[in-house]
């Protein structure tokens, strides 16, 4: 018995951040024949719901890195994991010290709520604009970030250039050791223009998925796992198969199992057939069936 878990953008998507028709079409009849499989990404759960509607999932999916765990129907979270109140002030704080105007995302009796001030760069722009196009109810612009830091941050995100981001992930981590986690990593819509994600260390898509196999009795399946970047990392460590598409960049590549082909040639949803599809004889006793 296996459980299946896919990151989106680069892995399951393809270039356009779409599903494609064979790869929905796919999943609609594995989830409808009993697949256990779920996504994670670095996505919110709003994104995430609006990509994949139409698709059959029952599990929860693991949302913007693991700092979620969430119901993909209801958007609700059966699981928070923020940074405590002094860790983020300390980051922000370090943050705009440094030049550098990031985008926070916090979480308390509003909800959730995405703040921006105000954009620097291309990168940012197109942050903002395309929430602004999909109408992301967290979004709101408001004239002085420090003071929406009385809910807990849940993910503080800098889009610039690599190195003044690399500068301000070595201070973050010499700040705060092993409080928080980081992910530093291109846009792979946007090339020149990487982003960097600071989340508490609890939020990451290993631990994430660890608890939702507890929740939902699959912590005795084998973990199979697909991704292509840096904050896919934790997650294939832990798996018994881990598989990066071939548009992978090299340190996913050489963490994983096995290396299938690109997003863009729905191989993710080939892989997950054909194994799928191989071990059900085996499961329940029934003569194979050509996939």
């Amino acid at each position: 018995m296996r459980f299946y878990v896919s990151d989106l953008d680069g892995t399951l998507l393809d270039p356009q951040a779409r599903l494609s028709s064979a790869t929905r079409d796919g999943l609609v009849e594995l989830l409808h024949e009993g697949l256990a499989f779920t996504v994670a990404s670095a996505r919110h759960v709003m994104s995430i719901a609006r990509i994949l509607q139409g698709l059959p999932i029952s599990l929860p999916v693991v949302s913007s890195n693991g700092a979620y765990i969430s119901d993909l129907r209801t958007g609700q979270h059966e699981l928070v994991n923020a940074m405590d109140p002094a860790t983020g002030q300390a980051i922000f704080a370090l943050t705009r010290r440094l030049g550098l105007m990031p985008f926070i995302a916090t979480h308390g009796p509003k909800g959730d709520q995405l703040f921006w001030q105000e954009v620097h760069n291309e990168g940012q722009q197109r942050f903002v604009t395309e929430r602004q196009l999909n109408a992301d109810p967290r979004l709101r612009q408001v004239d002085r970030l420090q003071d929406q830091l009385h809910d807990p941050l849940v993910t503080l995100l800098v889009v610039d250039r690599a190195e003044p981001l690399a500068a301000l992930q070595a201070e973050i981590h010499a700040l705060c050791g092993d409080r928080v986690t980081t992910h530093l990593a291109e846009d792979i819509y946007l090339r020149g223009w990487p982003w960097l994600n600071v989340h508490d260390r609890s939020a990451s898509k290993d631990q994430a998925i660890a608890t939702l196999a507890q929740r939902y009795q699959l912590h005795d399946r084998e973990l199979v796992v697909f991704g292509d970047q840096v904050n896919d990392l934790t997650m294939l460590r832990a798996a018994h198969h881990a598989v990066a598409v071939s548009n992978a960049s090299d340190d996913v590549k050489q963490a994983a199992h096995r290396i299938i082909g690109a997003h863009h040639e729905d191989a993710v949803l080939h892989f997950i057939r054909e194994d799928w599809r191989g071990l059900r004889p085996v499961i329940s006793g029934l003569p194979t069936a050509a996939p």
